[in-house]
């Protein structure tokens, strides 16, 4: 424990939960494997939204049967005056 290097990441987590409402480019999950990209939503290890919406989880089936938790962003709509 020199130092703290044992000392785990507390940075690793997800940011934002189901039904919030999302900036375009604001980061959703970071460091966690259990979540997938789903729709408007991009990256690997940290996923960020790609439009301004509300944010909503999905559960599918994968082709080898694993079943993943997807994150999603519902685009926002404008109202015109």
């Amino acid at each position: 424990m020199i130092g703290g290097f044992s000392t785990p990441k507390k940075d690793k987590a997800n940011k934002v939960s189901g039904g919030k409402l999302v900036k375009t480019g604001q980061i959703l999950v970071r460091g966690v494997d259990t979540y997938k990209a789903g729709v408007n939503v991009r990256g690997l290890g940290t996923m960020f939204a790609l439009c301004a919406g509300k944010v909503y989880f999905t559960r599918r089936k994968t082709s080898h049967g694993k079943v993943r938790t997807f994150v999603n962003v519902a685009p926002q709509v404008k109202k015109s005056k």
